[in-house]
């Protein structure tokens, strides 16, 4: 039986094994690693999908809560991606070619800069609650009970920056296994903690959306120590270090920092196209964008396929790279993508066929199911696009290139997204199906976009 730290590095005989086994071989291999991620992000959105029911029968106006207060939390969640994204390759390349000592160090940097930086961002967004929701569009009805949520959530900032960060440690070093544990067990203790305070029961006073702040905190707080005592346990290849927790290394930092930072500017630029779309729909009134806030909750499904593979393709075509075999890093990438697609394509459909029905699952307002329907029916429609854009894009930055999804990014959502959804609902008062039109056609761009970066195999040159 091999051991943790043989499973998450290549041998001869593992890349022998691949190179003459043909696509079954690497398919063999992708479900192996993107098998576990899948599973996570398959039960962590279910659980997200009965979280968003719950504060769904609240009202309308605690859907708007949750949503108003999540764009902003995304978008200061950006600043963490160049720190993720950076470490994910330089412990993929660092663990195919056997150098555990670099992954070690830019697990640490990991730890230290996620510490302050989360530190800063809390503080601000506890400080400005009221503000950004004011920014937000929030109508009087949501600010009552949306400024404490809002509150809650900033201040649980550094529990989910910690656990992914740390958990992107572990998938780059090929283990998807452990953040699978930590993430299912922390969403499934987000919904026992969740029920009774939403509703008031086993002896809780009823907190509506409050409720649900605290069981998120709980549920981050809970993941964030959990995958922090498996860094410093000392059982797995990767070993954190508190003598080292505040030493800083400036040269990993500027590697993590350089293949990150497009990464980064890549993710502000999508949560700053959300919050100018949310903004717009936020317009149309509370139940329109309660119908925008849980169909962006169902997305969450539809990423499944393509965030699970995209991981396996980062952390394979790293290994691939750091094992000095390009080829077959690249065959990793395009049959991933091959078997992304097809998940992709099936969920689509299912979305196409019974979008009202899903829409009941979380409201019984008439107004909002029929608005949701719309925007589901567009979703479904660009599901093999998306997938391809995630998975090839996790492709590349697996090899450290991370400015050419920056830039799609960048083009689809300021370009197209951004500039479609003013036309559309501003302009032409499409309304709802206008604002999901415009997504659809960024998802595309974006998959075209990425496709040709991909195929043209300049990304097997990156140095990280």
């Amino acid at each position: 039986m091999k051991t943790v730290e043989s499973r998450t590095s290549w041998d001869e005989e593992d890349i022998q094994a691949l190179e003459t086994g043909g696509p079954q071989a690497i398919r063999k291999r992708i479900l192996h690693l993107a098998g576990p991620s899948l599973t996570e992000m398959v039960l962590i959105n279910f659980v997200q999908m009965i979280n968003m029911i719950m504060v769904g029968r609240v009202g309308a106006e605690a859907v708007a809560a949750v949503g108003l207060t999540n764009q902003p939390v995304f978008f200061a969640l950006a600043a963490f991606m160049a720190l993720n994204v950076g470490t994910t390759a330089i412990v993929a390349r660092a663990m195919g070619s056997g150098q555990y000592d670099q992954a070690n160090q830019a697990a640490q940097q990991t730890l230290t800069l996620n510490i302050i930086l989360s530190l800063v961002i809390a503080f601000i967004g506890f400080y400005y609650a009221e503000d950004i929701l004011i920014f937000m569009g929030a109508e009087p009805e949501v600010l009552l009970d949306g400024v404490g949520y809002a509150k809650i959530i900033f201040l649980s900032l550094g529990f989910i920056t910690l656990s992914m960060g740390l958990t992107a440690v572990l998938r780059g070093a090929g283990d998807t296994v452990t953040p699978m544990r930590i993430n299912v067990t922390s969403n499934i203790l987000l919904i026992l903690i969740g029920f009774p305070l939403i509703y008031g029961h086993v002896g809780f006073p009823e907190l509506g959306v409050i409720g649900a702040a605290i069981a998120t905190s709980i549920a981050r707080f809970v993941a964030a120590v959990w995958v922090l005592y498996v860094l410093f346990s000392g059982k797995f290849v990767i070993k954190l270090s508190l003598q080292r927790l505040f030493s800083f290394d400036r040269a990993m930092i500027r590697r993590i920092v350089r293949i990150g930072l497009p990464a980064a500017g890549e993710q502000f630029a999508l949560r700053g196209g959300q919050i100018i779309f949310a903004r717009i729909v936020a317009g149309l009134g509370t139940a329109t964008f309660a119908a925008n806030q849980i169909c962006f909750s169902i997305l969450g499904l539809t990423f499944m396929p393509g965030m699970a593979f995209a991981t396996a393709a980062t952390t394979l075509v790293g290994q691939g790279l750091g094992a000095k075999k390009p080829e077959l890093a690249e065959k990793f990438g395009w049959e991933t993508r091959k078997i992304g697609m097809v998940i992709s394509g099936v969920i689509g459909g299912c979305f196409i066929l019974f979008a009202p029905y899903i829409m009941m699952l979380y409201t019984n307002e008439v107004d909002v199911i029929e608005q949701g329907a719309i925007a589901l029916r567009v979703i479904g429609a660009v599901q093999v696009a998306q997938s391809t854009q995630f998975i090839l894009a996790g492709a590349l930055r697996g090899a450290g290139d991370t400015k050419f999804p920056l830039y799609a990014m960048f083009i689809g959502v300021w370009g197209f997204r951004v500039a479609l959804c003013l036309l559309f609902v501003l302009v032409l008062n499409w309304g709802i199906l206008g604002a999901w039109l415009a997504v659809a056609v960024d998802q595309i761009v974006r998959s075209f976009i990425i496709y040709y970066r991909y195929k043209g195999g300049k990304w097997k040159e990156m140095i990280v």
